[in-house]
């Protein structure tokens, strides 16, 4: 099979497991109520901080098996299939009477088994040939895709059933598994233990440059998917379907154009789309917050949709730029920590500023962060680049 014939469906795979997980994003207040945790916001922020809690912890070590054993494809089917079985799992608790304690720990495993399927088919990206920026452009455009259909089918899902779902993730999981069953590895992993290639990761400190972003662009994320469908619905009385649609107004921008904006990047370096990409998305998150209409709102998320666009794939081909083709596994897979803890960060930041100050302020610190790390961080982020890509030969100038 050919790169690109293999980069198409590793971003099948990347948008199915997205598309699972943003399918609950909209109904989230009736599917929390339908397995018992009650409707306040912060049983919502416990439902999705069990999941990513098991993505920070279980990120890195699916990473450096996957470089260990030189094999990543067997590794995001086990992922896939697990991930499937526990939305199954988690709808069925209602039915078997178990309490919302049963689903918390139904989340945290299939927790640890997505993350598996997610890091490693980007990370089987990064072992494509083509460029660094087109590779995570096709990993970000999938997310991007797969989170926009996951909110607008999601949303619709709910109110049909607020467990659908569920099932809807757990189908679409399993498809993902088997689509992956028919990738060739290309991992370069030499079969080197797993503290030498821990210990070669933490030797490159300038890996914290795209972590650092990866974390804020993350918290972003998560606090659109909990606070910013909370603010649609409560402050301009949407419905669940409604205010998915409103989420893909932001998504649908960010996926088209990430393909694009990662391969400029291969040709003028990454400053310019992280660092400036960084310090406009700031501002327009804090736009949105300020907006007196549904209509000025939903309209500026398709600005910040824009801006997200050249920042995500970007700061991912950031990694790739930094570590070599061992250590791609465990580079990727610290990343997605640092992303993981972002969502929760967004998820707690979010839900908690908005509970106790209301939505302005929390937009503001939303906003605010993505703005300082850009800020903080743009002489760093130069240091790395810019860099001119070859398709053939890889970085040919720095």
């Amino acid at each position: 099979m050919t790169s690109r014939s293999d980069r198409t469906r590793l971003a099948l795979i990347v948008w199915g497991v997205l598309v699972s997980q943003v399918f609950l994003y909209p109904g989230l207040e009736d599917t929390v109520a339908a397995l018992g945790g009650g409707d306040e916001i912060l049983a919502g922020t416990w439902f999705l901080v069990a999941e990513f809690g098991a993505f920070v912890g279980c990120a890195v070590v699916w990473g450096l098996a996957s470089d260990a054993l030189g094999r990543r494809t067997p590794l995001v089917v086990l992922g896939a299939i697990g991930g499937a079985a526990s939305y199954v799992a988690v709808a069925l608790v209602p039915q078997v009477g178990l309490g919302f304690g049963a689903v918390l720990l139904l989340r945290v495993v299939g927790g640890a088994f997505t993350i598996g399927a997610f890091s490693l088919s980007i990370t089987m990206l990064m072992d494509l040939s083509g460029g660094h920026g087109r590779n995570m452009g096709a990993a970000g455009t999938a997310i991007g895709l797969g989170a926009a259909l996951g909110s607008v089918v999601g949303g619709q899902f709910a109110t049909i059933d607020p467990l659908a779902p569920l099932y809807g993730g757990a189908v679409i999981l399993v498809g993902a598994a088997v689509l992956a069953a028919t990738i060739p590895d290309r991992s370069p992993g030499d079969g080197r233990p797993v503290g030498t290639l821990a210990e070669r990761v933490r030797t490159r400190p300038t890996l914290l440059v795209p972590f650092a972003f990866g974390y804020i662009d993350r918290l972003t994320a998560g606090f659109f998917a909990l606070t910013g469908v909370a603010y649609f619905r409560d402050t301009f009385g949407l419905d669940a379907a409604q205010a998915g649609l409103t989420l893909a107004l932001f998504f649908v921008p960010f996926a088209v154009l990430q393909y694009p904006a990662g391969s400029l990047s291969d040709r003028i370096g990454r400053f310019l789309p992280v660092v400036i990409g960084s310090l406009c998305y700031g501002v327009m998150i804090i736009a949105v917050g300020l907006a007196p209409t549904a209509a000025l709102a939903a309209g500026l998320m398709v600005v910040v949709g824009v801006c997200g666009a050249f920042v995500s794939p970007t700061t991912m081909a950031l990694v790739t730029d930094i570590v070599p083709a061992s250590e791609r596994g465990a580079a990727m897979g610290g990343f997605n920590v640092f992303g993981s803890l972002g969502m929760l960060s967004g998820f707690l930041v979010g839900g908690i500023i908005a509970d106790l100050y209301g939505y302005l302020p929390a937009f503001l610190a939303a906003g605010g962060l993505e703005i300082s790390i850009a800020v903080l961080a743009s002489r760093a982020v130069r240091r790395i680049g810019p860099q001119r890509y070859d398709s053939t030969l890889g970085v040919v100038e720095r």
